[in-house]
């Protein structure tokens, strides 16, 4: 198969561990490389498994979800107790632009396409256990829950379910935590940059889809707005509350739920 990237850079297994593989391509959407970490289950004999790519939020990379949140390490346990099947979990980074790209096409650079054509080629490129075949799912936290349900919601066709914690909801909100002007994010359409319209866009397309949030967390209020939002238009979803503010614990415990929500999925 011949490679979409014109260099890949993938991790030596001599010096992998705890499951975890590195990998670092060049792209045309990005104008240079992009690094995706990546958890790769230890069963034997694994073919087709499912690809969760799972976004970082603001100030993040390719290696936080690893490593502030052990997602790895709940992601294994979860298989080898029989309640989770195996799947590779895919991490890029957002294309490390300002505080945070938004996954969104904006300055000469498309982080959009970045998530959602060329993470996926990189996985299946590289991972064994992966392959066209794969049904692809994605969640992510804070900016990365608005780059899952919006990215999720655009393009139906490529992912099977969407989940998103502690979610951004509208590209306004996003000087809550960057310095960069909201103005250099902006794209032609405008509707582009809600959640809330790209759902109703896709409406009759929309995967199976979920978010929740902490009671504490600065974002609770835009959250319920989208959920009260979705469930005026009659737009099936699962939202859901739990104890707790827009901190790692959080993200932490919750993203079982995205995993299990996956599991449940049938193609």
């Amino acid at each position: 198969m011949e490679s979409k990237f014109r260099t890949t850079e993938l991790s030596n297994p001599e010096f992998e561990s705890n499951n975890l593989r590195f990998i670092t391509v060049k792209t045309p959407n990005l104008k240079g490389r992009g690094d995706i970490c990546v958890f790769v289950p230890p069963m034997k004999n694994l073919k087709d498994i499912p690809i969760v790519t799972l976004l970082h939020g603001v100030y993040g990379s390719a290696w936080i979800w690893a490593h502030k949140a052990g997602v790895h390490f709940t992601a294994l346990k979860m298989m080898e107790l029989g309640i989770l099947k195996p799947m590779v979990i895919a991490m890029p980074s957002d294309g490390l632009w300002g505080d945070g790209s938004a996954y969104l096409p904006h300055n000469s650079k498309n982080f959009e396409n970045w998530i959602v054509e060329d993470v996926n080629n990189a996985i299946i490129e590289n991972i064994d256990c992966t392959s066209t075949k794969s049904d692809l799912f994605i969640s992510g936290l804070s900016m990365g829950g608005y780059g899952a349900l919006r990215l999720g919601a655009k393009h139906p066709e490529t992912y099977s379910a969407i989940s998103g914690h502690s979610s951004i909801t509208d590209i306004t909100q996003m000087h809550l935590f960057v310095e960069e002007d909201e103005a250099l994010y902006t794209e032609k359409e405008q509707t582009e940059t809600s959640v809330l319209d790209m759902i109703l866009s896709n409406k009759n397309n929309l995967p199976p889809t979920r978010f929740d949030c902490g009671k504490d967390d600065l974002l609770i209020e835009h959250n319920r707005k989208l959920h009260n939002q979705l469930i005026a238009q009659k737009i099936p979803h699962v939202y859901e509350e739990f104890e707790g503010a827009h901190e790692w614990p959080y993200w932490q415990e919750h993203i079982k739920k995205s995993l299990l929500f996956f599991n449940n999925i049938n193609t």
